[in-house]
């Protein structure tokens, strides 16, 4: 079984060390154990990009970040309905930066303590943050059976290249070129040489700038 790719690949950029969290061997409500686990850390990995970027909102008052912070409530509200389908116990917590899992909590503190050093420095996390995302949300697309959940994490990926587009997109108004943190140059190259797309579905996130 695989742990969590997102707080792992977040935590090698940062160059910190992941202790991968404990699941039940059990298939649960007719979910594949993988499909049980993805879903459950899914909706924290959603709760903690949109509250990393609300606190970078609050720092630096750039309207990109709480703009995006809005979509990536609809995400992990997306993900909640399918939890509460499955009946699938919610982790996340209401306050922002807490977290029920001690990774992600630690994560958020990385991640907020990294963008503080600058408005650049917090664009490029959240480069980050989405490049990781859309990773992850593939591979989980790749374990997943259930067309639902499929079709929930095609809109979320469809969301974080929009994403994507608007961090790399203020970062290189700066005069900064954006260099790829976790995919390849030539796949953010691609997503970035493509226009905004209009995704739909419950994880809709509209483009923000």
């Amino acid at each position: 079984m695989k742990s969590s790719h997102f707080t792992a690949g977040i935590l090698a950029a940062l160059s910190l060390s992941l202790t991968p969290p404990a699941f039940s061997d059990e298939p649960l409500t007719g979910l594949s154990v993988v499909e049980a686990e993805d879903l459950t850390y899914m909706r924290e990995e959603e709760k903690l990009a949109r509250d990393v970027y609300l606190t970078m909102d609050e720092y630096w008052h750039n309207r990109i970040f709480v703009n995006i912070a809005e979509s990536e409530q609809t995400h992990a509200e997306a993900i909640q309905m399918l939890l509460d389908k499955y009946g699938l116990v919610d982790p996340a917590l209401d306050a922002i930066g807490y977290f029920t899992n001690s990774e992600l909590q630690a994560l958020y503190d990385a991640l907020v303590t990294r963008g503080m050093a600058s408005e650049l420095e917090a664009l490029h996390v959240g480069g980050l943050i989405e490049e990781v995302d859309m990773r992850d949300i593939q591979e989980a697309i790749e374990r997943a059976d259930h067309e639902d959940i499929i079709n929930v994490y095609e809109s979320l990926l469809c969301g974080s290249r929009n994403h994507l587009r608007s961090f790399v997109d203020a970062i290189e108004r700066q005069g900064i070129n954006y260099e790829a943190q976790h995919l390849t140059q030539d796949e953010v190259d691609a997503i970035v040489a493509s226009p905004m797309e209009r995704c739909g579905g419950n994880g809709r996130k509209r483009a923000a700038g």
